[in-house]
Formats: C-alpha cells, sequence, structure tokens
C-alpha cells in the first residue's frame, strides 16, 4: 500500500513557475514507476509525465517536454514536477500516482488528493 499526498499547487501568471511535489508513504516507493496527471473541469484526465522506478528514464505528454520535468528522489520517497512558462490552458488539478506506468491512467493503482493549479492570464 501507498499513500500520496501532493503540494505546490496554487495560483500563478502566465509564464510563472510551479514546483508539484508528491510525498509517498508506505512501502517500496522506489519499486514503482511515478505519473503526473491532470484535469481540468470539464475534460477527461489527462497524462503529464511518468518516471521509470530505478531509473532516470522518463515520458512527457504532448507538447509538455521542454516546459515540465519530472524527477524523482528515492531517498526522500518523493516525485517531483518541475512547471515553467505556464500557460492559462495548464489550469487543472494534477494527480501523482504510483503503478507498473505507462501513459494511461489504467496503469496506476495509487493516487494522491490532487493538488489544484491555477494559471491567470
Amino acid at each position: 500500500q501507498v499513500q500520496l499526498i501532493e503540494s505546490g499547487g496554487g495560483l500563478v501568471q502566465a509564464g510563472g513557475s510551479l514546483r508539484l511535489s508528491c510525498a509517498a508513504s508506505g512501502r517500496a516507493f522506489s519499486w514503482y514507476d511515478m505519473g503526473w496527471f491532470r484535469q481540468a473541469p470539464g475534460k477527461e484526465r489527462e497524462f503529464v509525465a511518468t518516471i521509470v522506478a530505478h531509473s532516470v528514464s522518463t515520458t512527457y505528454g504532448n507538447l509538455l517536454k521542454g516546459r515540465f520535468t519530472i524527477s524523482r528522489d528515492n531517498a526522500k520517497n518523493t516525485v517531483y514536477l518541475q512547471m515553467n512558462n505556464l500557460k492559462p490552458e495548464d489550469t487543472a488539478v494534477y494527480y501523482c500516482a504510483a503503478g507498473s506506468g505507462g501513459t494511461r491512467d489504467v496503469g496506476y493503482d495509487y493516487w494522491g488528493q490532487g493538488t489544484q493549479v491555477t494559471v491567470s492570464s
């Protein structure tokens, strides 16, 4: 069992940056692929990024690579999402997830409660 708690969301102006954190408790954090997803009002949940367990291998959603960077610190049981040059269309609730990985939410067994990111124009 893994519990995930996101933090770092908030209100930022377009062009600004935020770093989201996801702290994991429970066993074997380093064994799991970790992912970030987001969901805007009225839209389906969207894949943002994933990072493979025991690796620095990463995958990003469409058009996000170059602005977003996912990383993990297994010693701290934490995964991060650095978001730069934010745009109003990045406004969403951001969720972290742990599981076997991939770009689809069905690949993840554990989810955090989400953190709101709002980008003003």
